[in-house]
Parts: structure tokens; sequence; C-alpha cells
């Protein structure tokens, strides 16, 4: 939407959490929520729910609140989610395995839909159905196949070697776990995921217990 730009990151990353706990509402069978019901069940203040929502649009009713179904859907048009979006993964490791073995990405209409590496040994194996190919093959790959993410799973002194030729192959989105920090066009959005900040966050966290 035109506004997205307007949008706190803060509103936006808090949308998926929305959009999860909505779907297991509609799960149990639950139909319609006050804001202040989802409020208790999220721990997020009614007020702080109803100004996020009311950014996108005008989805609840005085008296009535929230239609969980209607919200859910609306959820999912602007997080993107009510179409498919085709990733690779680069770095068919422990990593790359494991996120391809996660059955909730398709769920949520994202599709990988291939795996590439260096390693002779890893290159062939299959994972559900994805046989990790030579990375040699990668750009003949971007070049036959739309792919709108790209995974980084590889050491962070590989994966600035990899971007360009990501770029310059339509790819729009990296989800990136390598460490590094990317150069890219302004049309590029990057990700970054540093698994251990989240784990130095905790430590920081619980260290005067600890002591």
């Amino acid at each position: 939407m035109d506004d997205d730009k307007r949008i706190s990151i803060a509103v936006i990353k808090r949308l998926p959490r929305y959009y999860r706990y909505l779907g297991d509402l509609l799960d149990n069978g639950i139909t319609r929520i006050s804001s202040g019901d989802l409020s208790r069940r999220m721990n997020v203040t009614a007020s702080q729910i109803r100004q996020d929502l009311n950014k996108f649009g005008c989805f609840g009713q005085q008296g009535y609140g929230y239609n969980v179904e209607l919200l859910y859907e609306e959820i999912k048009k602007i997080l993107g989610l009510d179409k498919v979006y085709n990733l690779i993964i680069i770095g068919g490791g422990n990593l790359g395995q494991a996120l391809v073995n996660y059955g909730n990405f398709g769920k949520r209409g994202f599709k990988f839909t291939a795996v590439f590496d260096r390693n002779p040994k890893l290159i062939g194996l299959n994972i559900r159905g994805i046989e990790i190919m030579d990375v040699a093959n990668l750009e003949s790959f971007l070049k036959a196949n739309k792919v709108d993410i790209a995974v980084l799973a590889l050491p962070k002194e590989n994966a600035k070697q990899v971007v360009p030729m990501l770029v310059n192959n339509g790819v729009k989105g990296l989800w990136n776990f390598s460490h590094v920090d990317l150069d890219v066009p302004d049309d590029v959005v990057v990700e970054n995921v540093h698994l251990t900040d989240s784990l130095m966050q905790i430590s920081y966290a619980i260290r005067e217990d600890i002591d």
C-alpha cells in the first residue's frame, strides 16, 4: 500500500504476531473477539492493538469487536501472504537443511525451490524432495526460474560474493543468516538474522540471576 513508508517498523513487526494469534483463534472456532480479549491473550494493550490496526483500516465495530476471519484475511493481504513466494537457499549445511525441513514456511506461502552448495559431500543430497545443487549452477537457475527471496545460510566471506548475482537476476528479498552487512540497491529488502544476538540478549537479561 502507498502508506507503507509511514507505518513504523514496530507496527510492521507486530503484524505477524497478530496474524499468528488470529490463526490460532480460527483453529479453535472463535469467530469474533474484542480488543480487550485479544489484549489479554497477546499481552499487548487494547489501545495499542486498536492503534496498530487502525493504521490499515477500520476493522472493528463498537460493541462487536473484530471478525476474526475477516481480520485474519486482511492482515494476510497486508503482509503479502495472499501469494506464493519462490525461495532458494544458498548454503546446504545444517541450517539450510533445517529451514527446508520446517514445514510451516510452505503453509505461509513460502516455497523452497532449490538449495545450492559448493561442498561435494552435500551436492546431490535430497531434502524433502529438493536436491542440493552445485552453486556453480546458481546463475543459470536464476535466469531460468523466478526467485523472489534468497536465503543466505553460508559463511560471511562468501555471502558478499553471491549477492550481486542474485540482485542482477531479479531477486528482491534476502534473508541473511551470514552475519555480514550487505550493500544492496534500495529496491532490495534485506532481513538480517543474527542467532547469537538473540542469545546475547537473553544472557544480558539473566546475568544478574546467574551471578
